[in-house]
């Protein structure tokens, strides 16, 4: 059986994207989280609603050994399944000004993006490398490739996702494995919630915020078969901003 990991799946684009998964490919859908265990269960509970279904699979992606302890249990536990799928969409924002920043507020943006992505990636394309064959997509953003002040340690982090996304698509082409990128601007979500929406539709040519659903509907079509020569790109999903 085919399965989907989407890191950070408990609410906003996660859930989006792991719900989008089921109901568009029938995947069965692994939900990382790191501590909203309430909200998982929502997620599920959504795919399920939806006709499909899933496990919850709680680890902090930034530790390696929790990373590697939690998905080789999972992977002996269930034998007949194979995780042909990977979303690495786990992210936080501190923002804040350079000159100001508190060292921990880099470091933790930059694990959970970068070196989440680095532990998660490396179990799971193991297995798509053995059987060649698999998709991955790192969610970055607009901010890695724009940058914004206020957030150099976020840009810095999905500019390194972008930067990976395009290296390691190279190393694994040939295995059949296609490792994209997509880039979301102002999207509705728990880190758009406390901005005003009115100055955000000045800034965006189409002149809304976007959805999680929109999101996730790229997400869905590079996973697809219809998508099997698209590999190293990066899809801006921003209204226009960066145009």
């Amino acid at each position: 059986m085919n399965c989907a990991l989407v890191t950070g799946a408990s609410r906003g684009l996660g859930r989006a994207i792991a719900l989008q998964l089921a109901i568009d490919h029938g995947l069965f859908i692994l939900i990382n989280f790191a501590s909203n265990h309430e909200a998982a269960e929502e997620t599920l509970s959504a795919i399920r609603a939806a006709g499909g279904d899933g496990n919850l699979l709680p680890f902090r992606v930034q530790h390696k050994e929790e990373v590697d302890a939690a998905l080789n249990a999972w992977k002996e536990a269930n034998p007949e399944k194979f995780i042909s799928v990977l979303v690495n969409n786990a992210g936080i924002t501190k923002d804040g000004l350079l000159m100001w920043m508190p060292e921990s507020d880099w470091d933790s943006v930059v694990d959970i993006s970068v070196k989440g992505m680095f532990n998660v990636t490396q179990n799971v394309i193991q297995q798509m490398l053995r059987k060649r064959t698999g998709r991955i997509v790192n969610v970055s953003s607009l901010s890695g490739l724009k940058g914004v002040a206020g957030q150099t340690n976020y840009s810095a982090a999905k500019g390194a996702m972008i930067a990976s996304t395009k290296s390691l698509a190279q190393e694994v082409a040939k295995r059949n494995i296609t490792v994209n990128a997509v880039a979301p601007g102002f999207i509705r979500s728990d880190m758009t919630g406390d901005l005003d929406e009115g100055q955000i539709r000045q800034l965006v040519p189409v002149g809304r915020i976007g959805e999680p659903e929109e999101v996730a509907h790229t997400v869905s079509f590079l996973v697809s078969q219809k998508a099997a020569y698209i590999t190293g790109e990066v899809i801006n999903i921003n209204g226009g901003i960066y145009s």
